[in-house]
Parts: structure tokens; C-alpha cells; sequence
């Protein structure tokens, strides 16, 4: 059975009018790989996200790395082979809608909206709160940090309403510079303890508690990698995307499927195999960097910086056409499905991505005074907090994705469905997933974490809910699911 609607031109939209469109064929692979790479970002995951993972994985975390590496390389498999189908500026929500129907498309727009956003409030957060941190260390100067995430903020999104080749090719430096610093530190730091070089983290015998301990590093180990996806919602605006975008997700998992281990390698080194210094040591890195490096420390706080910036543009710029697609699909309010006449970009889902990702923020911080403890909201706490709800939500996406799959492909392209391809790789994926969504929502957790699962859950049910009475309210809504085909004419 064919796919409708793939590389055929546009029905009307929710209004009656053509949707409108994104600027076509303006970003390579190269560009929308350094996107991704950035939304990823390396150094701020990475600086607040190791001393978490060792403490919980042990000396061996960098197998943990390489175990997330390959989840996310399955998944990456799905989001490819639905790019190369039907690619969209729609992502998860075009592939879901397309393979369950119009209430699926709702309720994972709905979902993804929520969960990228809640996840992005992390990332604005720490923006402000690592300014406060650089400044505070080297001058003593200690304005509050969310004056920083306003400022940021601001800069980012007036870059991403300039178009999309200006914002890329900016989270792209931004990317590089954060990259350079990095290796730098690593090398440094490995050649530093050149002697007491060891295989031992990468030996499973010094995995905490074994599988157990394998199995609940596993979800932090992911979280690494969370923005990989960056470059299927560039799709629309991506030259021959039904190749390039699954090359630039193979090739972006690679490289920092790598790039985290050798970062964790010179970490545990670093600290000479101590875990307790090491989970002890607010931002590990640095204090590695610090000691190796004594005054050029100060590249890592840069490095840092910048990786927040790229993470600000690429993230939002990608997470934000999510929701714009949805708009000019009928699934969200139309207001979402604006494109600013000139530039082609989606200003009105960008706008209001931000603005609510800082009203998060506010009520988040607001919660802190009123709260038990009744002080100021930490940034470097609410990064966790805030992002692991946020992927919860996200995880459970990428599981209605990899169960869609081996669906599309036998309704829409039975003639292409490989087995492997398209059934055992989203089989194993879904599997991979399962792990972190247990650990993630497993009882027993300390607060607020234990109340997290249920507020996924109520957000579940809502967005079906919302879903189906959208649906039933308009009919025509299946037919518009994925009626947007990035390339099509």
C-alpha cells in the first residue's frame, strides 16, 4: 500500500490555504551533523552528567557509554529508515501519526512538545548558572544566575529568527569550540598519568554491583546523547535529506560514542580510579583540567560555555519545528504553523518555545521558595531534575517510534521491509529503551524524582485525551498527518 502523500505535493491546510513552508535544501550533511553534535552537547552533558554515572557505574562507566552508544545507534536506525521513507520537519510525530493514526500523531506532538521543552528549561538554566559558576570562580563577582539566562536566551533566539543557515553555521562554532577544548583536556590529562594507564575501565569486572550496576548507569549514559535526533526535524530544510539525515545521525552517534569515552577514560584517570573524589567533585572535568592544566584550566569553563550556547540554538532551533510542523498540520493551533515571509523561519514556535521553557523555570524556582527547605533554586539541580522528566517523556516517543516502524514499512513499503532492518534493530531498540524507562520510573526514588512517573503519566492521558476529542471534532485531520513531505515539490 503506498504511502499518501509521500513526494506529493501539499493538501490544504487546517485553514484552507497550502502550508506554509520552511527554506528547502539550504543546510548539507556536514550542517546538520555539527546541529545535532551541538544539540547533544558534549561538554555541558558530559560536565554535569559523569560524576552521576561513575558514581553509579563505577571505574568501568565508559563501557556504560559504549553500551548507550549502541541503544542509541538502534534508535538512530529507526530514525533514519522513517527519514529515508517520508521525511518531515515532523520527526517522531509525522512517523507515529502516519504508521497509528491522527490520535497517535496528537498525542506524540503533544508529548514530544512537552518533553523537549521541559528538557530545554534544563539547558536555558544551566546557560545562566555556568556564567555564574566561570565568573564567580575567577573574579568573585556573583550576579544571579538567571539575569545570565535571560541574556543568553535572548541572543539565541534572535539568532535562530535570522534563518537557519546563520543559527546552524553559529551552534556549529559553537560546537567546535567546545570539541577542541575537550580533546584538549583529555589528552593533556591522559598524558599527564601516562603511568598509571590502565585497561581496567574498560574491563566488566569493574562495573559497580555487575549488570545492576551496568543496567542503572544505563539511563544517564543515554541522557549523554539526548539532542541526536536534532537532525530529522532539519529535514524540510536539508538538501536530499532522505540521505542525509540518516547519515548525519550514524555519523554524530559515532563520533561521540567516542568522544565520551575517551572523555570518561581521561576522567577516571584523572582522579587516579577514585570514586569517592570523583563523585564528590562538583564538575569533574574541570577539576581534571585544573590539575593538569593549572592557569588554561579557564578553556574548560569556555568550552562550556559555548557547548550551553550550541545547545540553546541547535536544540530549540529543532525541537521548535517539531511543534511548528504540528501547527501547520492541524495537530496544535495554527498560530505554531506561522513562517516569517522572508526568512522561512518558524518564528511563532520558536518564540513560544522559549517563553515557555522560562515560565518552567519560574514556576520550578517558585516551588523552591515556597517548598520545606524555602531557599533559591539551585541551576546545577534543576539540570537533573528538570531533565530527567523531561526524558521520560522523550524516552516514551521513542518508543511508540520503534514500535511503529516495522508497522510503516509493511502497510506503506512492504516491498522495501528488511528484516533486520526494519523488525530485529527496532526490536532490540525497544528493548534498549525499556532499561532506562524502569530506572526512571521505578519506585523508591527520593523526591521529587518519585513523583516524576506519574506525572508522565498524567501527561500521557491528557494528550490522549485532548487527542481524541480534537479528532472527533475534525475528521479531516488523518488526512493532514505527514501531508509535508520535506522534498517534495
Amino acid at each position: 500500500m503506498p504511502d499518501p502523500g509521500a513526494g506529493k505535493p501539499s493538501p490544504p491546510g487546517p485553514v484552507g490555504d497550502a502550508p506554509q513552508r520552511l527554506r528547502g535544501g539550504v543546510l548539507g550533511m556536514a550542517d546538520i551533523a555539527a546541529a545535532t553534535m551541538a544539540n547533544v552537547g558534549p561538554a555541558m552533558s558530559f560536565f554535569f552528567g559523569f560524576a552521576f554515572l561513575a558514581g553509579t557505574a563505577g571505574v568501568a562507566s565508559p563501557l556504560t557509554i559504549v553500551a548507550a552508544g549502541i541503544a542509541v545507534a538502534l534508535l538512530g536506525n529507526t530514525l533514519a529508515e522513517f527519514s529515508r521513507a517520508h521525511p518531515s520537519a515532523g520527526s517522531f510525530t509525522t512517523f507515529v501519526g502516519k504508521t497509528f493514526g491522527p490520535v497517535s500523531a496528537v498525542t506524540t506532538a503533544l508529548l514530544a512538545g512537552v518533553g523537549y521543552i521541559i528538557a530545554m528549561a534544563s539547558v536555558i538554566a544551566i546557560s545562566g548558572g555556568f556564567v555564574q559558576i566561570t565568573l564567580h570562580h575567577y573574579t568573585g563577582v556573583d550576579l544571579p544566575w538567571i539575569l545570565w539566562t535571560l541574556l543568553l536566551t535572548g541572543l539565541a533566539v534572535g539568532l535562530m529568527l535570522r534563518g537557519i543557515v546563520v543559527s546552524t553555521k553559529w551552534a556549529g562554532y559553537f560546537f567546535g569550540v567546545e570539541m577542541l577544548v575537550l580533546a584538549v583536556v583529555s589528552i593533556a590529562a591522559l598524558v599527564e598519568h601516562r603511568g598509571s594507564l590502565s585497561l581496567d575501565p574498560f574491563l566488566p569486572s569493574h562495573i559497580s554491583n555487575g549488570f545492576r550496576g551496568l543496567a542503572a548507569g544505563f539511563p544517564l549514559a543515554v541522557y549523554l546523547f539526548v539532542g541526536w535526533e536534532n537532525s530529522a526535524a532539519l529535514a524540510e530544510e536539508t538538501e536530499n535529506p532522505r540521505r542525509n539525515v540518516g547519515r548525519a545521525v550514524f555519523s554524530s552517534v559515532a563520533i561521540m560514542t567516542v568522544s565520551y569515552v575517551v572523555f570518561a577514560y581521561a576522567t577516571v584517570t584523572g582522579f587516579g580510579y577514585d570514586l569517592d573524589r570523583l563523585g564528590a567533585s562538583p564538575i569533574p572535568f574541570v577539576e581534571v583540567a585544573q590539575h593538569t592544566l593549572g592557569a588554561l584550566a579557564f578553556l574548560t569553563y569556555l568550552g562550556g560555555l559555548t557547548s550551553t550556547l550550541g545547545v540553546l540554538i541547535a536544540g530549540i532551533n529543532s525541537q521548535a519545528r517539531l511543534v511548528f510542523n504540528a501547527g501547520r498540520e492541524g495537530l496544535l493551533p495554527s498560530f505554531f504553523g506561522y513562517v516569517h515571509p522572508t526568512r522561512r523561519t518558524p518564528n511563532n514556535a520558536i518564540v513560544t518555545f522559549a517563553a515557555t521553557a522560562l515560565l518552567i523555570i519560574g514556576g520550578w524556582g517558585l516551588g523552591h521558595l515556597l517548598g520545606s527547605g524555602g531557599g533559591p533554586m539551585n541551576p546545577v539541580v534543576f539540570f537533573t531534575e528538570s531533565s530527567t522528566l523531561g526524558t521520560i517523556l522523550i524516552l516514551l516517543v521513542y518508543l511508540a517510534s520503534n514500535i511503529a516502524l516495522p508497522l510503516y514499512y509493511r502497510r506503506y513499503r512492504p516491498q522495501e521491509f528488511r528484516v533486520i532492518r526494519h523488525l530485529v534493530l527496532p526490536a532490540l531498540g525497544t528493548l534498549a529503551i525499556l532499561v532506562p524507562l524502569y530506572y526512571l520510573a521505578k519506585p523508591g526514588q527520593p523526591a521529587p524524582y518519585n513523583w516524576f512517573p506519574y506525572a508522565a503519566l498524567a501527561a500521557l492521558l491528557a494528550a490522549v485525551g485532548y487527542a481524541a476529542l480534537l479528532v472527533r471534532r475534525d475528521p479531516t485531520l488523518a488526512d493532514r498527518v505527514g501531508s509535508v513531505v520535506a522534498d517534495a515539490d
